[in-house]
């Protein structure tokens, strides 16, 4: 759906974020993958047919939802051509930089190039539920976070590890060792989940692109979601120019659904419970905590005809200002509601979007 045009600003890419289930599901099968991942494979598919230029699939531990997405990605990069496949957001809680810069670039090799890896913090208020699956935190998990992400990117840069001896196989003593696969594209393409200003700017700093969801942190400045997040990617397009990386690349998503009758709109109500709010009917911007416990400022969800859904779109100011607009698809609902979705968003809101932003 991208194009460009001298003179004229870049077309936003389009995509979408999806939870992928591994539980079994209406019987669904693509080979030998049946239920929840089949279904998130032919997702993927569809949106590749419809247009779309990156897909995202969201990441959970010790839930039904996918918790291993570079393997998911990397067969999913065998049912797929075009389509970017990414992640939003690889948790470096649960990480070793090690491995997963090497897996990262094992799956980029394996989908053609195609991976669009995005990582970020992690969550829950009580961290001690995850110690005994992923190991206790030796420090505070920002502390923790913060060495992982610096480790992962100095290692894509073809950081020198060690010097080999005599018992590394078939490479001559003395030699430099690096993690292996190299492969510097994805060290270009890894983006980081921000929220605040402040990690928003590192990403800058980093060379990172950067991702922003549907959540800011409260600062209580009673500042609506939209300004608070402007802010946050204010810095980080600031950060990332004094850092001699230009304007970096801003992914931003929002969960606006078409609906094209009265019929999908009370469907629709019924199938999209608001993450963390207070009432699950809630639409509206609201207040609430994140997971990992911290207040913050959530968006709000517009459930209606894709004229207006596409109207609410051209007003967000952070939308307007993004290299890459995700549709949020609702979590945890069947997989031909997901596919329809997609299907309107593509096909009668997108058009009306990328005429009034070009």
């Amino acid at each position: 759906m991208s194009a460009s045009a001298a003179g004229v600003r870049a077309a936003p890419r389009i995509g979408f974020v999806s939870q992928v289930e591994h539980t079994p599901g209406d019987g669904a099968s693509r080979g030998a993958v049946s239920g929840g991942l089949a279904e998130g494979i032919d997702l993927f598919i569809a949106a590749e047919e419809l247009g779309y230029d990156v897909g995202y699939v969201r990441v959970r531990h010790l839930q039904a939802a996918l918790a291993a997405p570079l393997l998911f990605l990397a067969a999913l990069g065998q049912h797929t051509h075009r389509i970017e496949l990414g992640t939003a957001v690889i948790p470096l809680r649960f990480e070793n930089a090690g491995r997963l810069a090497e897996d990262l670039a094992t799956a980029d090799l394996l989908t053609g190039g195609r991976l669009r890896p995005g990582v970020s913090s992690g969550y829950s208020a009580n961290d001690a539920i995850y110690a005994r699956a992923f190991g206790a935190l030796r420090d505070a998990r920002p502390d923790h976070v913060d060495r992982i992400l610096h480790d992962l990117v100095s290692l894509l840069d073809g950081e020198i590890v060690a010097g080999a001896d005599t018992h590394v196989e078939g490479v001559d003593r003395g030699r430099p060792l690096k993690v292996q696969p190299q492969v510097p594209s994805v060290r270009a393409r890894l983006a980081y989940g921000a929220a605040s200003p402040h990690r928003a700017a590192l990403a800058g700093t980093m060379g990172l692109g950067l991702q922003l969801a549907t959540m800011a942190p409260d600062d209580e400045s009673g500042r609506s979601f939209e300004q608070l997040q402007l802010e946050a990617l204010t810095a980080y397009r600031e950060a990332s120019r004094d850092a001699g990386f230009g304007e970096g690349h801003v992914m931003v998503s929002r969960q606006m659904i078409p609906v094209r009758s009265e019929s999908e709109l009370e469907r629709y109500v019924s199938l999209l419970p608001r993450e963390r709010a207070a009432d699950p009917a809630v639409t509206g911007e609201h207040h609430g905590a994140e997971i990992g416990g911290h207040p913050a400022v959530y968006s709000r969800i517009v459930l209606d005809d894709p004229a207006i859904v596409a109207q609410a779109l051209i007003a967000d100011a952070v939308v307007q200002a993004a290299d890459e607009i995700v549709l949020v698809l609702p979590f945890g609902v069947p997989a031909a509601d997901q596919q329809r979705v997609l299907q309107t968003f593509g096909q009668d809101v997108v058009p009306q979007l990328l005429a009034a932003i070009r």
